[in-house]
Order: C-alpha cells, then structure tokens, then sequence
C-alpha cells in the first residue's frame, strides 16, 4: 500500500495535539512528531477523497505550507524500529517491541509490532485507558475493544483476566496487524480480531466495553455500545481532548449511564460509565 506523509508546522505543542485529533477522523492512520513538525501518514488513495477537506481543515487553524510527500513502499518495521521506544505504564505494565529486551520483573510485558496501527502506548489516551484496564480485575469477564488499532488493549484486558476480548477495527491492516500482536503475546484463544465497524458487535453482549476512537464516532456509536453493554458493565472511552468531556458525558446520562467519571492526561480525555 502506498502512503502520503502529511508535513505540518505547528505553532506549538497544543495545536499539534489539536490537529492529531482533528485528523484522526479522516482516513489518517498514524502520527509522528518531530520537534515542530507534525508528520500524518494516510494511504494514497483515501487522500483522494478527502484532501480538500484536510486544506479547509488546516486553513481554519491557521496552518500554512503544509507539504504532502508520497512515500514509497518501504518496509514499515524498520522505521517504526527506529522510533518506537518502550513505554511504560502505572510502573508494572511495559509496551515494547519484539526487539526491545524483555522486562521480566514486571507482571506485564506487552510486546508490540505497530506497522501503521495506532496504539503503541506512546499516545496520552492509549495510557489512559491502559491504566483504566490495569486498575480493574477482569476475571472471567467478556470484553470489547471497539477501534482496537494494535490491539494493546485487548491485549492488557486478557491479561488481567479477561476471559475473551472482541477486538474490532474496520481499517485491514489494522485487523492483520492484531492478529499478529495477539499471536506473539501468546493470546490468539482470547482475543477475536473482527475487521468492521460497529455494525459487527450487533447481537455481541459485554461486560466491558473499550472505546478509543475520537468524538464524533463515540458520540454516534454510544448507544450501540450501551445496548451490547450487560447491566453493570463498564464503558471506557478516550480518543477525546478535555473540552470533550462534558459532550460524551451528557450523551452517556442521556442513554441512562451513570457513574460518569473522566481522567485527564496533558490535554486529553477519557470517560468511564456504568450502565
């Protein structure tokens, strides 16, 4: 698959943070930063749809000079090698690549290859939701992770006891890449890939549901995600910058959630319900 490589200037660390949100509800798929510049990589062909979109979107933020550079077919490993570092999380949980040694004193080891799938535990809101999941005991429990990238969370769940997560993502190289994740960490008899949108949960019940997507598609899809939810379950959702947080917590009482509660971390959201 070829991709374009979106170069973007930014004013400073808030506007980058605002437009990676922004894009991330385009057919953007990963994002890197390098001092002031924002780098977004999109596939060729989806770009085609949208660009004119992503000029207006850029204009309206004040962002001039913008440079797209199509990228040659590479081997994505090798780069994501080069600057992908380990992260760690509430201090017993490391997200790392199959090349990083291994933390064996940790109660959880988490080995990701990311390609081009978001969720390497780099990003503010995958931390938020991997402290979430690390914070509950999972036993026996059915689970969702709805826009599951990597599947690192779907990943975290099983290993805190979570007898089966659906891991449900609608972009293909998402759901390949989940497939391999799951395989190297050992988990492929609990974690489901299922390549779709949230059409593919129709009839599925949950006691926990795992949703890191972004705002509008939280707010159009929440009420799918309460009628798969048993009573009792856990909605976690994150995708979602502070000033966010009272649109998705209206929208959760509105569908008769309640302990609403939500975590921020430099600038970003997540909201945590029970139906």
């Amino acid at each position: 698959m070829d991709y374009v490589e979106l170069n973007i200037s930014t004013a400073d660390a808030q506007q980058s943070e605002i437009l990676v949100a922004e894009l991330g509800e385009l057919p953007f798929e990963s994002f890197t930063e390098e001092g002031r510049t924002l780098k977004a990589y999109i596939p060729k062909e989806r770009l085609v749809d949208c660009k004119a979109e992503v000029d207006a979107l850029l204009e309206s933020y004040g962002v001039h000079g913008a440079r797209y550079i199509s990228i040659e077919p590479q081997n994505w490993n090798a780069l994501w090698e080069s600057n992908f570092d380990p992260v760690t999380v509430t201090g017993e949980c490391v997200i790392r690549a199959p090349f990083h040694a291994p933390h064996p004193e940790l109660p959880y080891d988490i080995v990701i290859m990311p390609k081009m799938s978001f969720g390497t535990g780099h990003h503010d809101t995958t931390c938020l939701v991997a402290t979430r999941i690390l914070e509950r005991d999972l036993s026996g429990k059915r689970g969702l992770d709805m826009g599951s990238g990597t599947g690192v969370l779907a990943i975290i769940a099983v290993r805190r006891g979570a007898e089966r997560v659906d891991a449900v993502d609608i972009d293909e190289w998402a759901y390949e890449n989940c497939r391999e994740n799951i395989a190297e960490n050992g988990v492929a008899d609990r974690v489901v890939p299922i390549l779709g949108d949230v059409s593919a949960i129709a009839g599925r019940r949950y006691d926990f549901i795992l949703a890191n997507i972004n705002r509008n598609i939280l707010l159009a899809d929440m009420a799918r995600y309460v009628a798969s939810l048993d009573e009792g379950g856990e909605l976690i959702m994150s995708g979602i910058l502070e000033r966010d947080i009272p649109a998705l917590s209206d929208c959760a009482a509105s569908l008769g959630l309640h302990d609403i509660v939500s975590f921020t971390r430099n600038g970003w959201a997540s909201v945590v319900c029970r139906k």
